[in-house]
């Protein structure tokens, strides 16, 4: 979400660590014992986290994401109702001079009278069907998903207690988050929730008295009053900084989701460094032991510095890693080049690219939250369907080189250079046939060449010497495949029949 371009930080993960009862806390004595997720299957282990960084990164990362690879999440709320250009557009309608305010005053009417609550009735939702939209999910392959819960909109998606402004009471009268919840648990899958509502803080042009962002009862939709100018991008210095109410408000909401609906993951976008550290280490230590307390094998991702190294899973935004890392990583990206949600002219991905994309990930120990953008009427569009059932289909004939695989030594070969950096996904060009990238699973090695090769593939890792090679088969196809290992590598000779359209996986016993 943030616009600055940040190379992204290495993260340690810290070694899981079994902690008494008898030695906490006061104030954590009341959560009962259970059985750490993390455990070989019969040892019993208390596990509770204390609200700090050294116990916080005790936690590890939970194995059912470092086997599920591929997750999907979408951006959906009244921001989609104007579909125009960006899911932005509730803060440019705001800003003096920008576009889309000349867009919004020529279309809807001035501030006063048309501001961002007023698109709320418009947001129907009248087609949400959340049962079909799980299965498409589970049919594109992807083994945990989930909702936007609360963009910086100020707009919350699940039924709550704690704001009036919320899906359940107004818009489409649904507990969108519930729903889902639910839906994909019934798949299967693990389920999700993303919070983006850090960014709420001088979201909104609260001081201005020519909108209605600074009348006071729409304070829990627009947030507080705040001086003029104190909106700025992630990682920028923010003055003044949220008062004790906000923070407050911002944590008893991520409470309010995960005591409700039991997210397996919460995901937090970036700006997470305006809200106090102590907040953020609640948060933190109330997820972990949530999972404790309900047996549930439970994670949080973060964005650039927001939490300390090591104490959650770094997440990437619309960005890889340009080498493999010895840590779980994730990343997030739309399907959309130019947007987060629906907008009326979008720029989809190929299918192509969305898989090269994923392997690339994989192969450097990373996973992939990939975004879709239905419509306020909730409709998926088509486009989007077409590429997610084709990445369900290369899934469902390459989905071994991919679920429950791990890294290899080195990630791959090839000319194709990933640029590093936040938002750097535009600089990278598509992989071709001379790009292969390496997982391994059950001492087998996978070889996916990103194309179908024109010529013998030759692997440079598996020259005579290194590794022997003892068989080759080609994923989804039943013909003998041609091969000679000797000094400059592996070759393999190109198969006569292409069993797909995009990348091609080669299984090597080693």
């Amino acid at each position: 979400m943030n616009k600055l371009n940040l190379t992204p930080l290495k993260l340690s993960i810290g070694l899981s660590l079994s902690l008494s009862v008898a030695g906490l806390i006061a104030g954590c004595s009341h959560l009962a014992p259970n059985t750490d997720a993390h455990a070989t299957s019969g040892q019993q282990t208390t596990k509770v986290y204390l609200p700090t960084w050294q116990s916080t990164k005790t936690h590890k990362t939970p194995n059912w994401f470092l086997d599920a690879k591929f997750g999907i999440y979408f951006h959906w709320g009244p921001y989609s109702v104007p579909a125009h250009k960006t899911e932005w557009y509730s803060i440019w309608m705001y800003r003096e001079g920008h576009p889309i305010r000349k867009y919004h005053e020529e279309t809807y009417g001035s501030l006063d009278k048309f501001g961002y609550k007023d698109f709320i009735p418009m947001f129907t939702a009248e087609h949400f069907d959340p049962q079909e939209w799980a299965e498409l999910f589970a049919k594109s392959g992807a083994k945990f998903a989930g909702p936007v819960s609360e963009h910086a909109d100020g707009f919350a998606m699940w039924d709550s207690e704690i704001t009036p402004w919320n899906a359940k009471d107004m818009g489409p009268k649904r507990d969108v988050v519930g729903e889902m919840a639910k839906a994909i648990r019934d798949q299967d899958m693990k389920f999700i929730a993303t919070f983006h509502h850090q960014w709420k803080y001088a979201w909104y042009p609260t001081w201005d008295e020519n909108t209605d962002a600074s009348n006071p009862k729409y304070e829990k939709l627009y947030g507080p009053k705040v001086p003029k100018g104190t909106f700025v991008l992630a990682n920028k210095p923010t003055n003044p900084l949220p008062d004790k109410a906000f923070n407050d408000d911002w944590l008893d909401r991520v409470k309010e989701v995960v005591d409700k609906y039991e997210p397996d993951l919460v995901y937090f976008d970036n700006k997470m460094d305006i809200i106090s550290e102590q907040h953020r280490l609640d948060m933190l230590s109330y997820v972990y032991n949530a999972g404790v307390k309900q047996n549930r094998d439970v994670m949080v991702t973060y964005k650039g510095e927001d939490l300390a190294k090591g104490s959650a899973v770094l997440d990437l935004e619309r960005s890889r890693m340009s080498e493999k890392k010895d840590f779980p990583w994730m990343t997030d990206d739309s399907i959309d080049w130019n947007s987060w949600t629906h907008i009326a002219n979008p720029n989809y991905k190929t299918t192509n690219r969305l898989i090269d994309f994923l392997v690339d990930v994989v192969s450097k120990n990373g996973a992939v939250l990939l975004n879709i953008t239905p419509t306020a009427q909730g409709v998926i569009p088509q486009q989007v369907r077409t590429r997610l059932l084709e990445m369900g289909e290369w899934l469902e004939q390459n989905g071994e080189a991919i679920y429950g695989t791990r890294t290899w030594h080195t990630y791959g070969e090839g000319p194709a250079k990933v640029v590093e950096g936040h938002l750097s996904e535009f600089k990278n060009k598509d992989n071709t046939e001379k790009d292969i990238r390496f997982t391994t699973k059950d001492g087998d090695l996978y070889a996916i060449v990103l194309d179908w090769p024109t010529e013998p593939v030759t692997i440079k890792a598996l020259a005579k010497g290194k590794h022997k090679v003892s068989s080759v088969s080609l994923l989804g196809s039943d013909e003998k495949i041609s091969w000679n290992q000797d000094a400059d590598g592996l070759t393999i000779q190109v198969p006569k029949y292409q069993p797909g359209k995009h990348a091609f996986a080669f299984k090597l016993d080693i």
